[in-house]
């Protein structure tokens, strides 16, 4: 049982196709939340030589996992352009 569904009794999603954009890696991955999916993704971009990691969750739910996952690609994609770099700060 992974530590997030210990906490909250959610687990994730299984793990998807993750996308290039702007030299970030964009993975989604939706929460399931009791029939609806959570808002998810893992942002990753190589700085100075480290991998950097954001994890990305929204409060926002779909009732459809694809839909969870497109909006999730979309969503990190509106948060790599409004942050840059500094969403790692």
């Amino acid at each position: 049982m992974s530590l997030l569904s210990k906490l909250f009794g959610k687990k994730p999603a299984p793990q998807h196709a993750s996308e290039d954009y702007n030299g970030f890696r964009i993975t989604p991955q939706p929460i399931s939340d009791g029939g609806s999916f959570r808002i998810s993704a893992k942002i990753e971009k190589e700085l100075n030589g480290t991998l950097k990691t954001h994890e990305m969750i929204r409060a926002d739910t779909t009732t459809s996992e694809d839909e969870a996952i497109a909006s999730s690609v979309r969503k990190a994609k509106i948060f790599i352009d409004q942050m840059g770099d500094s969403l790692f700060d």
